[in-house]
C-alpha cells in the first residue's frame, strides 16, 4: 500500500487550457490574456514568460494571417497542457501548412534586409522545443521553467 501511495505524489498533475480563436488580428489579445493567466498561476518568470509571448504571438498570428489566410469561417486552435515544471503549447490552423525543412536562411547575407522570414528560426531559438506535424499546419512548443 505505501508504494501505491509513493507512486501517486509522483504524478504531475497539469491543467488543459484550449481556445478557439477566429481568424482575425484582433484574436491575439485572447492569446495574450491567456499567457498571462498561466505565467501568474504557475509563478513563471520573466525570460520564460517573455519567450512564450513571442513565440505563440508569432505562432498564432502566422496561423491566422498565413495558414488561414484571414478567412473569418475559419479557427485557430490553441491548446496548453501545463504543469508547474513545463507548458506544451499546440497550435493548430486549418489551411495547408507549409514547408518548413526547406525555409530560406534568415542569417544569410542576402536575407538579412528581408522584412520577413524569421520567424520560425526566432522560435526554434526561444522555445525548449519546437516541432511541426508533416504538413506543417501544426506546431507544438515546450517551454521549461
Amino acid at each position: 500500500m505505501p508504494n501505491d501511495m509513493m507512486q501517486q505524489e509522483n504524478v504531475q498533475v497539469g491543467q488543459l487550457y484550449t481556445l478557439q480563436l477566429p481568424s482575425k488580428l484582433e484574436s491575439i489579445t485572447i492569446l495574450e490574456n491567456l499567457i498571462e493567466e498561466i505565467a501568474d498561476k504557475f509563478q513563471i518568470g520573466e525570460d520564460v514568460f517573455g519567450n512564450m509571448m513571442t513565440c505563440l504571438n508569432e505562432v498564432v498570428n502566422n496561423a491566422i494571417v498565413h495558414g488561414n489566410k484571414l478567412d473569418p469561417n475559419k479557427i485557430v486552435i490553441v491548446n496548453a497542457e501545463v504543469d508547474s515544471k513545463k507548458s506544451v503549447w499546440t497550435i493548430t490552423d486549418e489551411g495547408p501548412g507549409f514547408d518548413y525543412v526547406h525555409l530560406p536562411d534568415p542569417t544569410a547575407e542576402e536575407n538579412l534586409e528581408n522584412l520577413s522570414g524569421r520567424g520560425v528560426y526566432i522560435i526554434k531559438l526561444l522555445a525548449d522545443q519546437c516541432v511541426f506535424n508533416a504538413s506543417g499546419n501544426e506546431v507544438e512548443l515546450t517551454f521549461k521553467y
